[in-house]
């Protein structure tokens, strides 16, 4: 009988006990060797609950050359794989376990907003931003949610995105990559602050400069009369008096 090259299994995926004995022996080594890992925990079916994690799900599903492609993290971020993760600016260094004892590297570097763009993008929200407590915990009103999420917004595109990982599959997007990139939308869960540090933004004056922006702009109408007091005379035809 003639055998099938794949059914010998050199790309057979790992079971998820498989998975889950690996990683706990990387952690035992890791824990023996005082090293610190951060892992990603997804806790139930959703990877992302609140409103930054949604939204940089959201934005790496909403372009086609990715969506085709991040399904399958889903399973290895979900199992626990993304055994540490941590975001600096520009730059997320993972490790993910996979078949392999020994957990694979993950690089994903981003490209930092340009500060004609990060302009841009506070003028349009200098009416928007109340305080810095709102904008983290994403109660943001829609349409500055439109503006940070839209084609000019805050969020990366795909050319903004190169990513890199030690293991043996040659597509850019591998799973453990696909992990990674989920596993980031959990991290922004946690910690809000981490995606202004990803795109080398510092929060604090992102949000004092809207909100000076938008102070500066009362002050400079101070003294002007505004388009909708009316004058006495409209006033006086509007209720009927003479």
């Amino acid at each position: 009988m003639r055998e099938d090259y794949w059914e010998r299994g050199y790309y057979s995926q790992p079971t998820a006990e498989e998975l889950a004995a690996n990683s706990e022996n990387t952690k035992r080594k890791a824990a023996q060797k005082g090293t610190v890992l951060e892992p990603v925990v997804i806790q139930g079916r959703n990877i992302t609950k609140n409103w930054w994690g949604n939204a940089w799900c959201r934005n790496l599903e909403k372009y086609a050359d990715y969506a085709n492609r991040l399904d399958r993290g889903k399973r290895y971020v979900r199992n626990g794989t993304v055994l540490d993760l941590k975001i600096n600016k520009g730059k997320v260094v993972a490790k993910v376990q996979g078949s392999r004892r020994t957990p694979y590297k993950v690089e994903v570097h981003i490209s930092p907003l340009s500060k004609e763009k990060c302009q841009r993008i506070i003028s349009r929200c200098e009416k928007k931003i109340q305080n810095i407590e709102d904008l983290m915990l994403g109660n943001i009103p829609q349409d500055m949610q439109d503006i940070i999420l839209g084609a000019d917004g805050l969020f990366p595109t795909p050319q903004e995105i190169s990513v890199s990982c030690t293991c043996p599959d040659w597509a850019i997007m591998c799973k453990h990559v696909a992990a990674v990139l989920y596993g980031i939308g959990g991290r922004l869960d946690e910690k809000p602050l981490l995606f202004f540090e990803l795109r080398g933004i510092d929060p604090d004056r992102f949000v004092s400069l809207a909100i000076n922006n938008k102070v500066d702009e009362m002050l400079a109408n101070e003294g002007k009369p505004s388009p909708r007091i009316m004058d006495d005379a409209d006033a006086w035809d509007l209720f009927g008096l003479s």
